[in-house]
Formats: structure tokens, C-alpha cells, sequence
């Protein structure tokens, strides 16, 4: 984790801006908590836990300044919730998104499955593509295991009867 937090320090000094010990306690609760896609209500609320000098709007302001700078990615999943990602060392592009529309739930793909596309893109269009995100809406597969064993349930009591 400190090898991040010096890299996020020296991202932050390449733009003129010190890593304060506000902006520190937030990039640890996102760092700590990093697959959780948490909004700036979540950071603030886990920040306060370990310094409650922190106010929302630090938060809020840090978390911008972050995203500003391409060390947070802020994504929206169509709830209207600003969510916060922190960017990988080792990925050229952000993750993707499995996101269910009936429990809410997001699942992550890692790969980056749009190179191709962006070779294309390139090519045809001489257009250079600097970043990119894709989303899925969709039903997750807790979601449909519970219809299924619903279904099942249903099925078996409509038998009994």
C-alpha cells in the first residue's frame, strides 16, 4: 500500500499539490476498500472513523481533485450515485462493469477487451482513443439463481397440492 501512496504523492506533486494528511486518509480508505465502488458519502463515512477532523466537503474536494488528476476514476451506474475506482499501475484502460438493474450488484472484468476496436478505430478513423469504459446492465447470476430456485419452489408446491 505505501509503494501507492508515494505514487499517488508524486502524481499529485507533478500537478503542484502536497498529499495533506486529508487527502492521505482518503486515498487509505480507497485503497482499503478498493473493489467496493464506494461514493464520496461512503469515503467521508470511513474516513471519519479514523480522523473526524475530516469534513464531507475535504472529501468531496479531494475526491475530485483525484479524479481531476486520473488517480480516481469517477463512474456513475445509472443510480445516480457518483462512485469512486481507484486507476491501476498496470492496466492502459479502466476495468469494466457487469451491473445488475434488479439487485444493484457490480461485477468487475479486468481484461481489457476493446484493444482490438481501438486498433480499428485507429486505422479507420485516425482516431487515437486515450481511455475507455464499458458497462453492462443486465441480470447478475444471484439474481437469476434466485428466480430459478423460486421457479423451482413453485414448481414443487404447485406439484404437492
Amino acid at each position: 500500500m505505501e509503494a501507492r501512496i508515494d505514487k499517488i504523492k508524486q502524481q499529485l506533486q507533478s500537478h503542484g499539490y502536497k498529499l495533506t494528511p486529508q487527502r492521505e486518509a482518503t486515498v487509505r480508505v480507497l485503497l482499503e476498500n478498493e473493489d467496493d465502488h464506494l461514493s464520496a458519502e461512503d469515503v467521508f463515512m470511513l474516513v471519519k472513523d479514523k480522523a473526524p477532523e475530516i469534513g464531507l466537503a475535504t472529501v468531496y474536494r479531494t475526491l475530485e481533485l483525484l479524479s481531476e488528476l486520473h488517480v480516481v476514476e469517477k463512474i456513475n451506474f445509472g443510480d445516480g450515485v457518483a462512485r469512486y475506482d481507484l486507476r491501476t499501475d498496470t492496466s492502459k484502460h479502466h476495468h469494466h462493469h457487469l451491473i445488475c438493474v434488479q439487485c444493484g450488484a457490480m461485477d468487475e472484468i479486468r481484461e481489457d477487451w476493446l484493444g482490438p476496436l481501438e486498433e480499428r478505430l485507429e486505422r479507420e478513423f485516425n482516431f487515437t482513443v486515450l481511455d475507455h469504459r464499458l458497462d453492462f446492465h443486465g441480470i447478475c447470476h444471484r439474481c437469476k439463481k434466485k428466480e430459478q430456485d423460486k421457479k423451482n419452489e413453485d414448481d414443487t408446491s404447485s406439484q404437492s397440492s
